[in-house]
């Protein structure tokens, strides 16, 4: 009878991927070796992560997919509690939906990475990024810019739409950037940790489109 897997053993692959996307967060996934991912996690056989993930570009992947998977997850379901309490009722809201859904609920020891991650992926490599997501995991996304729309009727619908292109880019440099800085251990960041500072970010955003 074969033996059950150690625990040790069966939590490597998960301790390996929160490791690399704390490291390719930092330093971009060009700035990363496997080694260095191996050695940060622990692991005293190099090849973990190829067999763990079959290669580096896979392992990339799949934290991609990760966190795009668990954002659109809960965006989805803040949506629905939403539409459910009969709103979203001002841009502001859906702002705040896409802010607060963003955020990570349950982040590793040192903190959040996935914004810092994908906004370096996709000024270094915009065409991996898009193709692991293969047109997927951004339904919720895709439902709160189709709420802002609704919410705007009389906005012209070429302006509306570049101003929507400008929130998106907003959003993730604005997180990815508070992302960094709660990163920093060595000083306080009462701006970034305030708990007023997530909503201030949506209503900002809601200015964007709003004009």
């Amino acid at each position: 009878m074969p033996r059950a897997p150690s625990t040790a053993h069966s939590e490597a692959p998960a301790h390996i991927r929160a490791v690399a996307l704390k490291l390719f967060a930092e330093r971009g996934i060009d700035g990363v070796t496997v080694r260095q991912i191996a050695e940060a996690a622990g692991q005293k056989n190099h090849a973990a992560l190829t067999y763990y993930f079959g290669s580096k570009e896979a392992l990339i992947r799949e934290l991609i997919v990760d966190g795009a998977r668990a954002i659109d997850e809960r965006r989805n379901a803040a949506l629905d509690g939403s539409v459910a309490a009969g709103g979203p009722r001002s841009v502001v809201e859906v702002m705040e939906i896409l802010v607060e859904t963003s955020v990570d609920p349950d982040p590793p020891p040192w903190g959040e990475c996935y914004n810092r991650f994908i906004v370096g992926l996709q000024l270094s490599n915009r065409a991996l990024f898009m193709d692991a997501l293969a047109g997927r995991w951004n339904s919720g996304y895709q439902r709160c810019l189709d709420e802002v729309r609704r919410l705007m009727p009389e906005a012209p619908p070429d302006l509306l739409n570049q101003r929507l292109v400008f929130m998106g880019g907003a959003i993730n440099g604005i997180l990815a950037g508070r992302e960094t800085e709660l990163a920093d251990r060595s000083r306080q960041h009462p701006m970034w940790s305030h708990a007023e500072t997530l909503g201030r970010v949506a209503r900002a955003l809601a200015s964007i489109i709003e004009g």
